[in-house]
């Protein structure tokens, strides 16, 4: 297994031809290249770090105004409720020390909520939020909620925070530039049947800080990639020159700050990097021109990434014979799972891979048509690995310690065969502090509880 593990890192691809590397070339990026990246992001970080430029910085750098990390004296029921794709989750979790015991329930959001009204989106996760409770029969227990929101949000204190964009598939009307905070606690207000007291919002990145730090004390970053991507980290109190002042400890060191790393690149900073497939991609999403990194990374487009590739070596003769089925040739039917399925077949066998094509109307194809499909979605994934590498790279050089732990969440990186070997071999290639990579259990859920419970102990 060592040596196939060294097949996949060392890419040895002896028998893909020329010419289908040549049409992947743009996607296989060099560590001059990467270093390039993370020189750029630094500069981005800055800007949005500093008040005179952060208006106009893309990586916005928002203060959260997490200022104390989990420390393992944290008592108590807290509910989170976990908002950042198609489904949330409610959450109730009780802390002890270090036992933690958690019940939690998936809601699902359907389509016409996600392009609705935000009253109609707020009054639902209501709903189901009280469901939740009076299933556990605590609706006369008064319950803090610490709220992940993952959408790019302008935080004026632990619990204000203003939506700035929407992202990943969402457009409710009504809800850009108002505080998501009060509209939960409206929406609460109206049912009038349960006792909650939101006492945080905070985005899935520093849930997954938070939840790792609670078992390693050395995590400072925390990292998101799945349907999206984002990171936060561990920022000193005095480089936060947009927090509003009286709204944060000024005498304590730290804050975390979430990056919003995924629309970097809207200024044309990437372009160096930037592809035909990413172009496509971009062109045909519900957001041009936005969060250009992200979706150079994120789970949402890797699949889409690997199918356009495919389709122009079908169009070129270079695979299937030329002949391309109706579905690699729509857009969307080439999931991201497919992407960690076919990598994850053993080097030479070709199981799951047969198995995606048959599901895509591919009967048949030859151990090369395999290996080919292969090599593209290593190809694409091995760039996602390469790029978040560079970004956290960026931030342990930001943060100049070592022994620092990246906590990580995300399907992608979770289901992935190959993508923590991948990032734990470019990082150390990147920069030269020691640092090791986490995956968090539950960030974003248990992570908003114990910003719930740092806030209500502070209380």
């Amino acid at each position: 297994m060592a040596n196939e593990k060294w097949d996949y890192l060392g890419e040895k691809w002896e028998n893909i031809e020329p010419v289908i590397k040549d049409a992947c070339k743009g996607l296989v990026l060099s560590d001059e290249q990467l270093r390039l990246v993370m020189q750029r992001l630094t500069h981005e970080i800055n800007r949005g770090l500093a008040k005179e430029t952060h208006e106009e910085a893309i990586v916005k750098c928002f203060t959260t105004y997490v200022q104390n990390l989990p420390n393992g004296t944290e008592k108590g029921n807290f509910l989170a409720l976990d908002l950042g794709g198609t489904n949330f989750r409610v959450l109730l979790i009780t802390l002890d020390g270090h036992n933690f015991d958690m019940k939690s329930k998936i809601y699902a959001i359907p389509q016409s909520l996600m392009l609705g009204t935000g009253t109609q989106l707020f009054d639902h996760i209501a709903q189901c939020l009280a469901l939740f409770v009076k299933d556990l029969e605590m609706e006369n227990e008064v319950l803090p909620l610490g709220f992940t929101f993952s959408f790019p949000l302008t935080q004026v204190g632990l619990t204000e925070g203003y939506l700035a964009r929407w992202t990943k598939g969402f457009d409710c009307s009504g809800v850009v530039g108002e505080d998501v905070v009060r509209l939960l606690e409206e929406a609460i207000a109206r049912r009038n049947d349960v006792k909650i007291d939101v006492c945080a919002i905070l985005n899935d990145t520093t849930g997954t800080l938070m939840s790792c730090a609670w078992k390693k004390p050395g995590c400072r970053i925390g990292l998101i990639v799945g349907t999206g991507s984002n990171a936060c980290y561990v920022e000193k109190t005095r480089n936060t020159e947009c927090a509003v002042a009286g709204n944060y400890d000024s005498e304590k060191a730290n804050m975390l700050v979430n990056t919003e790393w995924g629309a970097f690149g809207e200024s044309g900073t990437l372009d160096f990097v930037v592809t035909e497939y990413d172009e496509a991609i971009d062109r045909n999403s519900i957001n041009p021109n936005k969060q250009i990194f992200e979706k150079m990374i994120s789970g949402m487009y890797m699949g889409e990434l690997a199918r356009l590739v495919l389709e122009k070596l079908v169009d070129n003769g270079l695979l299937f014979g030329g002949k391309c089925p109706v579905d690699l040739k729509t857009r969307g039917k080439f999931f991201t799972k497919y992407v960690s399925e076919i990598e994850a077949d053993p080097k030479g066998k070709y199981t799951n891979c047969r198995e995606v094509l048959a599901e895509l109307g591919i009967r048949n194809p030859s151990d090369q048509d395999c290996e080919n499909v292969r090599y593209v979605c290593s190809v694409v994934s091995r760039r996602a690995a390469h790029l978040a590498s560079a970004g956290i790279a960026c931030l342990l050089v930001k943060i100049g310690e070592d022994n620092v732990t990246v906590g990580i969440d995300g399907s992608v990186y979770r289901f992935h065969p190959h993508f923590h070997d991948l990032m734990t071999e470019k990082i150390s290639q990147l920069q030269t502090y020691k640092f090791d990579l986490m995956l968090s259990e539950d960030g974003s859920g248990r992570g908003a509880a114990l910003v719930a419970a740092v806030a209500a102990q502070k209380r």
